[in-house]
């Protein structure tokens, strides 16, 4: 009630916001966070960094995929160093050691990409190094492929984490994924080529994917699949036994290279990019 005596109409809002200061929709934040707006949030997920990626004219990637675990060989050392004087952790810290020998590959293998990918004759952005963005696997390549002066993207994940990017990503193609069957949609489409280290349940679940998508035909365009460390993926997974039992056809194995050495690695994707995903002057088929 006012000062003459009558009652006040202003109404208050359920949200208690004062009636008539209600905001648009693509403003309420507790509506674009809720659950009725997920399908918005799926779409942001894949328009936005479709923006980007247009933006910075990139049209294709090679993967890297592996542990977030592996360390540096400097780091390895290190950490051996001191479980030595310490006596703790001894086996454990030789192990990794032992496993650094991927993250150097991988930073290698990312270094030569994208020497080689910047050689080309092309208006475009060809074959940029595309990583998970977190530590390890995905931090050396990113490394490789920043010390050789490339463009390079990392598609993180939000998950309970801390400090999950690596520093190597282009700071522009650093995205972050709330879902990861968006993050993996980005992985797939715009690959050209993937190289698989060792890693733990995330890498299996993505090279199955992958491989599921070459063998169901759901993929069409030729994409090489390099599994890099034949005796971890060995006894990791033993795919002859997957045709002995029947589960999958004995050429579905040929949807792989496993390899051991840079070199091959190389010369595999290089020679199958230049044969299928390249034309004469550079472009993309």
């Amino acid at each position: 009630m006012n000062e003459s005596g009558r009652v006040n109409k202003t109404r208050e809002a359920p949200s208690g916001r004062k009636a008539g200061k209600a905001i648009k929709a693509y403003r309420n934040e507790a509506f674009l966070n809720g659950r009725d707006a997920r399908s918005i949030r799926i779409l942001s997920e894949y328009h936005e960094p479709a923006s980007r990626f247009s933006q910075y004219d990139i049209d294709d990637t090679i993967v890297f995929m592996g542990s977030a675990r592996t360390l540096s060989r400097e780091t390895a050392q290190e950490r051996l160093d001191r479980a030595r004087e310490t006596g703790r952790s001894i086996e454990r810290a030789t192990i990794d050691l032992e496993m650094s020998r991927y993250y150097e590959a991988a930073r290698t293998l990312a270094y030569r990409f994208t020497e080689w990918s910047k050689q080309l004759n092309s208006d475009k952005h060809r074959f940029v190094v595309c990583t998970g963005g977190g530590p390890g696997i995905m931090e050396a390549a990113n490394r490789g492929a920043s010390e050789a002066k490339g463009l390079n993207v990392g598609l993180t994940i939000s998950i309970p984490v801390e400090e999950f990017d690596n520093r190597y990503v282009t700071r522009e193609l650093s995205f972050h994924f709330h879902y990861f069957f968006m993050r993996k949609f980005w992985f797939a489409y715009l690959a050209k080529a993937v190289l698989v280290f060792p890693g733990g349940f995330g890498t299996l679940d993505e090279l199955g994917e992958l491989l599921t998508l070459l063998q169901t035909g759901k993929m069409r365009k030729h994409l090489p699949i390099v599994l890099f460390g034949k005796e971890y993926w060995n006894e990791v997974i033993n795919f002859d036994a997957f045709a002995k039992y029947g589960m999958i056809d004995p050429e579905d194995i040929n949807l792989m290279l496993q390899t051991d050495s840079i070199e091959e690695a190389y010369e595999h994707v290089t020679q199958h990019l230049e044969k299928y995903a390249l034309d004469e002057k550079g472009a993309r088929l």
